[in-house]
Order: C-alpha cells, then sequence, then structure tokens
C-alpha cells in the first residue's frame, strides 16, 4: 500500500502543498482521516468534501478563537493496518483533532492510539458499537451506532411478513456487526433465518453464494458491508433468477453500486441516515457544496462537515485547544448542526441518531418507504 499523504487544505479547500513532518502550518490543524483510495474510496469523498467544507466556512466567518484550521489529510485505504499508521502518523505530526475514520475495522484500532496519546477523535461513519463500549474519553461520532440501525432494517423487515430471511455479511467489524443486530432483531420478531454466514471482501464470484440462497428459497436477503460486494451478488442473482429482495446498510448506499449492479439495483431496501441535505435549514449550504460541483447528498458528507463544526465549537466552548477539556465541552454542550441538535452520552455517542429505509433505483435514487 502507497504511503499516507499529508496535504494541506486551504481555507477554500484546495490542497497547496505535500509536508514533512513537524513543519508548522497551521494554528489549530485537524486530521481528516478515511479511504481515497481502495474499494470504498467513494465514500472517502463524501467524507473529505464535507471536512474541507467546514473548514473553508468556518475559516470565512474567523476561523476558531481567532485562528484558522487546516485540514491534513490522510488515506487509510479503509484498512486496519494502514489505520493504525496513519493514526501513528498524526501522532508524530502533532495532529490534536480528528475527523475519521469512516470504516470501523480501522476506527477501533486507530482510537486506541489516539485515546493514549490523547488526540480527540470524532467519526462521522463508523457504527459499531464496540467503538464506544471501552469508556474512552477522546472518542465521539457524528452517526448512530448498527445497535441503532440494525432494528430500524429488521423490524422493517419483519413488516413485510417474509417467510425465509438469509443475513449475509463479509465478516468484518461492521458488516458482521450490523448483520448480527438484523439477525437477533429478526429473531425476536420470529422470522425464521435460513441462513447465516460470511463471504470473502473482495471476492468476485459469488455463484455458490447464489446457489445456496437458492435452495434456501428465501425470500428476503439482508447483507452487511459495503456496495463493492454486494453490487455483484446483485447482478449475479439476477443472472441466477433469484427471486429474493436484498436489503443493506448505509455501506451499500453508493451510487456506485448501480455501476455494478446496473438493473439488478432497483428495489434494494437501504437503511441511511435522513436526508440531511433536503433539510430546509440545509440549503444555503447545499448549494454552497453545488456551487462547487460537490454532491451534499451522500449519507457521511453533512456527518463529517458536523464532526469538523463540534471540533471547533467544542474548542471555543472550552477556551481551550487541549483535547480533554474540549472532549469535556462536547459532553457537556448542546449543539445546533446540519444533521439536527447533537448532544452526547459519557460514551460518546449521539444520544438520538434516527435511521430511514429507503428502497434504491436503478438510477442511482432513492425513495423512503418507513
Amino acid at each position: 500500500m502507497r504511503t499516507p499523504v499529508k496535504k494541506l487544505v486551504t481555507a477554500i479547500g484546495t490542497s497547496i502543498a505535500v509536508m514533512g513532518a513537524g513543519q508548522a502550518a497551521a494554528e489549530i490543524e485537524i486530521g481528516i482521516a478515511g479511504p481515497m483510495t481502495g474499494p470504498v474510496a467513494q465514500y472517502g469523498d463524501m467524507q473529505f468534501s464535507g471536512a474541507r467544507m467546514a473548514i473553508e466556512q468556518i475559516n470565512a466567518d474567523g476561523g476558531v478563537m481567532g485562528e484558522k484550521l487546516v485540514g491534513v489529510e490522510y488515506d487509510d485505504v479503509c484498512d486496519p493496518k494502514q489505520a493504525v499508521t496513519v493514526a501513528n502518523n498524526m501522532v508524530n505530526d502533532g495532529v490534536r483533532f480528528v475527523v475519521g475514520h469512516l470504516c470501523s475495522s480501522s476506527t477501533q484500532p486507530a482510537s486506541d492510539i489516539y485515546e493514549d496519546e490523547g488526540i480527540l477523535m470524532v467519526t462521522p461513519a463508523s457504527t459499531s458499537p464496540a467503538i464506544t463500549e471501552r469508556g474512552y474519553e477522546l472518542v465521539f461520532r457524528t452517526i448512530g451506532l448498527d445497535s441503532m440501525q440494525g432494528p430500524v432494517a429488521g423490524n422493517y423487515l419483519a413488516s413485510l411478513n417474509p417467510e425465509r430471511v438469509a443475513v449475509i455479511h463479509d465478516k468484518q467489524q461492521y458488516g458482521e456487526g450490523i448483520a448480527t443486530a438484523v439477525r437477533d432483531t429478526l429473531k425476536d420478531k420470529g422470522v425464521e433465518i435460513a441462513m447465516f454466514e460470511g463471504i470473502t471482501a473482495g471476492s468476485k464470484d459469488f455463484s455458490s453464494l447464489v446457489s445456496k440462497l437458492k435452495q434456501a428459497d428465501v425470500d428476503y436477503v439482508y447483507y452487511g458491508g459495503y456496495h463493492p460486494e454486494l453490487g455483484l451478488i446483485l447482478r449475479q442473482a439476477r443472472q441466477a433468477e433469484l427471486d429474493a429482495i436484498f436489503m443493506g446498510p448505509e455501506g451499500v448506499g453508493n451510487k456506485d453500486i448501480n455501476t455494478i449492479a446496473g438493473e439488478a439495483a432497483e428495489g434494494l431496501l437501504v437503511t441511511l441516515p435522513p436526508a440531511f441535505d433536503q433539510k430546509e435549514a440545509n440549503q444555503e449550504l447545499v448549494e454552497a457544496f453545488e456551487a462547487k460541483g460537490e454532491d451534499p447528498s451522500g449519507p457521511f458528507v453533512l456527518t463529517s462537515y458536523t464532526a469538523v463544526q463540534l471540533i471547533a465549537e467544542g474548542i471555543e466552548k472550552a477556551e481551550s485547544t487541549d483535547p480533554f477539556e474540549v472532549a469535556e465541552a462536547l459532553r457537556n454542550g448542546t449543539f445546533e448542526t446540519p444533521i439536527g441538535t447533537v448532544e452526547y452520552n459519557e460514551a460518546g455517542d449521539m444520544k438520538s441518531f434516527e435511521f430511514v429505509v429507503y428502497e434504491w433505483h436503478s438510477d442511482g435514487s432513492k425513495t423512503p418507504v418507513n
């Protein structure tokens, strides 16, 4: 894997320099860690887009305590080992605040390092409950948990009166975690689970899985994981004339799934955060993204914007750039953000967060169904 690239982001969101470690550049640096490359880089694009916009707008409004924010970007490829490398690079580079990581399997090991080294992290995308179950002081999120999202999906599936449901996952922390939450919800509702098994992330041939699904005579399939694998499963299931409806979490809610699955993406059910870009209060912000030719509708765009905003407001509320003091300010504050009112519990999770069930269409659009 390539070495993470450290790039400066100016107040207008443009990368202007590549720096060596230890070279001072800004009064308040915010590390932004996520996949710039790799199979889920599309989600990283959402994350970086949202964070850059927040930095730009906060700086245009005078910065934080009179100081400018500078984003320092790192590519973790959504890989746990690379995430550890990135986290250690942040320590060496003197970064004290982080927006990231995106994938739960990367966020968890990186957050171990941040907690040990006194770096505050806000993840805009990682939903695994395990990340905040450890009682860390410096870990926060701007998204809900699998323990919230799983029951939304499971209860919706149960309301459709399925006969037999298969629950599949990619054996990774995020995918297996959300799949387990859905399975348990379905079991509690008395729904028969015909299969619960994992596939290997990165695989291309799912003919064996599709055959098993047909033999199990399932009418619904829930998949925990990301869009590259599900797109292939959908396409191969359609080719094999598997007559089942598929459902997945926000990790599959990406327009690139249409490129992979084609018409087979039509009718896919997806749980996502609410369409924050449709909120009336966010329309001026939406126009700012559109003026740059960027799409603000991705599930992690405005959660990433909010992560930067919360760090900035936490610093101002604490009147300090000490991460521990900022963490205390975040836990004791109430913040109005593009994703709504944010209040934190002791674990660093938001006290409330909504997930919505959408029907996905083959043109990449979606329609809420619950």
